[in-house]
């Protein structure tokens, strides 16, 4: 009896290892394409069946190859998913770090080879940039003004006039630049990533860079933007201000 009941109870745990792997290879294997839809797994439990699950031959063996960490959790639920998360905080922010750096290295070389990839298409922005983003609007003459503006810029009463007539201007409308860019850059046909200043990279990119960037997808001249934005200010009476340095250069 002691056997019989043995053999149903590793059944019933082969059972439940199929099932697994089954439902991980319908959720993270793309069936177009037969690869993974996912950078990393975790694999956490509070018995040995993550480890059977791991090294069984019906775990996909290309989410095999993506398993990160294997961690020992002591709860279910959603209290065991987070104590999974805190577990692996350290190999996911090398996972992150790693993917940073190749990223911006990426961007850099666009830079540095003069390439003219290097405005759209990937924007990468610092995770905790802080910048406004202002609609302010000259009530006389209903001409918008849009400016993206730091604390110091802020603080510049002139940033809030109107560089003609210097009309005092009004806010329309205030947020954070990284919840405007997060609601509003799927309109652009890019992709959003963020990034740390913990990287020499990230650190270079926010120093040189303002903590903006980004790379595009073919290789476009610029100067024909400055000629279209020209002809359009005055037909559109509507003005974007992304900083000094453009101010500057027209």
């Amino acid at each position: 009896m002691a056997h019989s009941i043995t053999r149903i109870g590793q059944e019933a745990r082969d059972n439940h290892v199929t099932k697994t792997a089954e439902l991980a290879t319908n959720l993270f294997i793309d069936p177009a394409t037969n690869q993974p839809n996912v950078k990393g797994l975790i694999l956490a439990g509070s018995a040995d069946f993550k480890t059977k699950l791991s090294e069984s031959g019906r775990f996909d063996p290309h989410l095999q190859a993506k398993i990160l960490k294997v961690v020992d959790i002591s709860y279910g639920g959603e209290e065991g998913f987070n104590q999974a998360i805190k577990m692996s905080q350290e190999i996911l922010f090398n996972v992150k770090f790693i993917q940073e750096q190749h990223l911006l290295g990426k961007y850099f070389e666009e830079v540095n080879q003069d390439t003219g990839k290097y405005v759209v298409g990937i924007l990468i922005v610092y995770e905790n940039l802080e910048i406004n983003r202002y609609v302010l609007k000259n009530s006389k003459t209903d001409e918008i003004f849009v400016k993206q503006l730091n604390e110091e810029e802020e603080n510049n009463e002139s940033n809030f006039r109107d560089p003609v007539t210097s009309d005092k201007l009004e806010i329309q409308e205030k947020m954070s630049l990284l919840e405007w860019l997060a609601d509003e850059y799927k309109s652009f046909g890019c992709t959003l990533e963020f990034v740390t200043n913990k990287s020499q990279e990230g650190s270079q990119f926010c120093r040189g860079f303002g903590g903006i960037g980004g790379i595009l997808r073919y290789q476009l001249d610029m100067r024909s933007f400055d000629e279209f934005a020209d002809d359009e200010v005055e037909e559109d009476a509507e003005v974007y201000d992304v900083g000094e340095a453009e101010d500057d250069s027209e």
